[in-house]
């Protein structure tokens, strides 16, 4: 994702208290048959040798595919991306042509030496014990089935791959600068997604991620000294110590260079680890049994040391915000990880970058921390709608921050309202729909993601009402967590919560680049009358300061929404979008009209909003 970053590190099993609904290793692979829906399943067996001197490390894994489709698949796609960070590869040349390059990326790929280079070769797979046909394209491997896999049929593969880590250049890496020995994010042969619309095999060029729904059984042989954490849960914690064992008991520990980490993560779509012989480990456990993991180098100034612990239990308030206004964390444990680049989600986890001020230590984890809900466990396609992603993460970030910050903003969401603005007059804002990888300039793709997407949210507080909107998020996660919602099913929770029609304004926000602008044409003793000057409708809240200083709130329904949102003010008649002027008469000769006083309309041009008879 991002950016700031996400998901969780893997620790010693404990039983959750009863308010935590955990998931579990059990979880069906059977179709999901909710309305004709489906999606497919994986089980992950990875057994992985690590070489810490040369960062290369040898592999082998067994996934059991299970097709819960309705079609014959006859080929099957695995993404292989660390094989983007090679001179020469698609994020490479992206890199090098785009208008604003990425500073992190810039030129770096290009020159990369042999030994610097990220690569996974993949040496045998075989289908069911037979050798399958298979081509590695950049990022992609390419899989000829020996027989297709039917409808409702599961397959074994077997693999065996041999990889290099590259230098940390973008999300994943080894020796960050802020010397984290190895970010492993992205770094296993990984199954494309396969739903409704057929495979989706976008190469990878540097945004972000999709995954199969599945279970993970991942054992690790990595240097001693290292200490390891990231997705899922540590099933030998008395072989292993490094902060993760039950005190009460002795160790176990081989006599070897290498210990062995086994971890399993139940129902999730990705798995994440990262590894430093210097890393502190502290633990929080909350009041319900959810425990929080720290991992962050001992050798940081005092000042940042200090950070990371004053960071702890806020991120418990963090995790309990975001569990009580979308919907509960399902797992027993979740891990904030220094590594990386910045700050990027994962499974039950977060790498983030740990040199940093208070301030954004806090801001960074709230962001990742949030994409656990959006992206990771109401898995969108992030490459086909990544406003779905940054954006919704982005708006109930902010509002997690600003109220456990104490900063009391009518409106957390207010900054995206003026980088909106500055976009639309700048020429270069580009439509949500636009693929992830596409977009002409990286900073258009910023704004689109992370701000006009957070401002979806924030405009239907303005359009249903702020509890309708608060209600349609939870009705969201229930109705589409552990699943792919699309656009639409945002849009169908909102409605069934609110009883508004949301058509017109998924297709204006998203599909189209219109604008919002209203103004007030004129005042004639108590008749008023508004113009639509911009193409995108919406509803419009009005409030009239009469001549003898009393004052009134009127709300004007659009009439496509087929209702109104609650609210306190007068509801008149609506408005059909066609109409260019509305007119209606007020009780008493006015004074002065105001188009929405809360902000949340984003109308480009607010001069138009205010009129008062002189």
């Amino acid at each position: 994702m991002k950016k700031l970053l996400f998901f969780g590190l893997s620790m010693l099993l404990v039983t959750s208290c009863a308010q935590t609904k955990d998931v579990d290793d059990k979880s069906s692979n059977k179709s999901i048959t909710n309305n004709n829906y489906w999606q497919q399943h994986v089980d992950y067996t990875m057994d992985i040798d690590v070489d810490v001197n040369n960062y290369q490390y040898k592999g082998k894994q067994e996934l059991v595919y299970t097709n819960n489709s309705p079609d014959e698949l006859n080929k099957v796609f695995y993404h292989l991306y660390f094989n983007a960070f090679q001179p020469g590869s698609q994020m490479d040349v992206r890199s090098l042509n785009i208008k604003d390059p990425d500073g992190r990326v810039k030129d770096r790929i290009s020159k990369l030496q042999p030994n610097e280079i990220g690569y996974i070769k993949v040496n045998s797979l075989k289908q069911n014990g037979a050798a399958t046909s298979y081509e590695t394209v950049g990022t992609i491997l390419e899989v000829t089935l020996v027989k297709p896999i039917k409808a409702g049929e599961s397959v074994t593969l077997e693999m065996l791959f041999d990889a290099q880590v590259p230098v940390q250049i973008r999300r994943t890496g080894r020796d960050n600068k802020e010397g984290v020995a190895l970010s492993m994010s992205q770094w296993y042969p990984k199954m494309a997604e396969y739903d409704f619309e057929g495979w989706h095999t976008p190469p990878y060029i540097a945004r972000e991620f999709q995954g199969v729904w599945g279970n993970f059984d991942v054992t690790l042989h990595i240097d001693k000294n290292y200490t390891v954490g990231g997705t899922g849960y540590l099933q030998n914690p008395q072989e292993i110590g490094h902060g993760y064992e039950d005190k009460s008991k002795s160790l176990n520990v081989a006599n070897t260079d290498k210990l062995t980490w086994h971890f399993k993560a139940p129902r999730v779509h990705d798995f994440m680890w990262t590894a430093d012989p210097e890393y502190i480990h502290d633990k929080l456990t909350m009041e319900n049994g959810i425990d929080l993991h720290f991992l962050y180098k001992k050798n940081l100034e005092a000042k940042y040391l200090k950070n990371w612990k004053d960071l702890q239990p806020k991120t418990a308030e963090l995790m309990t915000y975001f569990s009580d206004n979308v919907g509960q964390y399902p797992y027993r444990q979740y891990s904030v990880i220094q590594g990386g680049d910045g700050g990027m989600e994962y499974a039950m986890s977060t790498l983030i970058t740990g040199k940093r001020k208070f301030g954004s230590l806090f801001g960074v984890t709230a962001h990742e921390m949030a994409h656990t809900w959006f992206q990771f466990l109401l898995a969108t396609n992030e490459s086909k709608h990544p406003w779905m992603d940054e954006g919704f993460t982005s708006y109930i970030s902010g509002k997690a921050s600003a109220k456990i910050l104490g900063k009391g903003d009518k409106n957390p969401n207010a900054g995206p309202y003026r980088g909106y603005n500055y976009m639309v007059k700048s020429g270069a804002e580009e439509v949500l729909t636009t693929h992830a990888d596409r977009y002409k300039t990286n900073r258009g793709y910023g704004f689109a993601s992370y701000g006009k997407g957070s401002m979806f949210l924030a405009q239907l507080e303005y359009i249903i009402g702020a509890e309708n909107t608060a209600k349609g998020l939870k009705k969201y996660f229930t109705d589409f967590s552990f699943k792919h919602p699309t656009p639409n099913d945002i849009k169908r929770s909102m409605e069934k919560i609110s009883g508004i029609d949301l058509d017109w304004y998924l297709n204006e926000w998203t599909q189209t680049l219109h604008t919002i602008d209203y103004g007030i044409k004129s005042v004639d003793g108590s008749t008023v009358t508004l113009e639509r000057i911009g193409q995108m409708p919406m509803p419009i809240d009005l409030e009239i300061m009469y001549v003898d200083g009393s004052v009134e709130s009127f709300n004007i329904p659009l009439r496509m929404m087929r209702g109104s949102k609650p609210t306190s003010a007068t509801v008149i008649e609506d408005w059909g979008w066609a109409m260019p002027t509305y007119s209606f008469k007020a009780a008493k000769n006015v004074k002065s009209v105001t188009i929405d006083k809360s902000k949340l309309m984003a109308d480009i041009n607010d001069e138009n909003n205010v009129f008062e008879v002189k």
